[in-house]
């Protein structure tokens, strides 16, 4: 019985490595997870971060926040804020069930009968997107809602090492 508890404790210690940390890089396709940016104007970009189904949405949301603060200081301006901001969530639903009857280890398969157990997950990914406008610091006094972009780096803290 021990040897059952430590075979499954080292299978979950291994499929616990095998999860992936959120990369934070630029797009290498439009379906790719990344971030995006786009001038629209001398002081207005449109910017976005596309998640992976490991990508949680809080995390998501944060990308889109530090991609904002970079393209800010990128461009020579000191704050921004939000003209508009929205995170769209995509799901989809991955069903399987204990196999073909006389055929273990065929798991997964879609049907539209009850053939054994079966279980349904959903699956998530998340996409942020915003417009930004950019602003010097005379403006920020007057506008409360600015973020100043340094201090929302600050916070973030420093970004997930991109991939080797």
């Amino acid at each position: 019985m021990k040897r059952g508890i430590l075979a499954a404790s080292l299978i979950a210690l291994v499929l616990a490595g095998c999860k992936t940390a959120p990369v934070y890089e630029a797009q290498t396709s439009p379906r790719s997870p990344g971030y995006a940016d786009k001038q629209l104007a001398e002081n207005r970009y449109r910017v976005s971060y596309h998640g992976d189904s490991a990508t949680s949405r809080e995390t998501v949301e944060d990308f889109l926040l530090r991609r904002a603060a970079e393209v800010t200081l990128k461009a020579g301006y000191s704050a921004f804020v939000f003209d508009h901001r929205d995170t769209k969530t995509k799901t989809r639903y991955y069903s399987d069930f204990a196999g073909w009857p006389g055929w273990p280890g065929y798991g997964w398969y879609w049907h539209s009968w009850d053939y054994g157990p079966t279980a349904t997950y959903p699956i998530s990914n998340y996409a942020a997107y915003a417009e930004i406008v950019l602003l010097k610091d005379d403006q920020v006094a007057k506008e409360p809602r600015a973020l100043r972009a340094q201090d929302v780096l600050d916070h973030l803290g420093p970004p997930p090492a991109a991939k080797p």
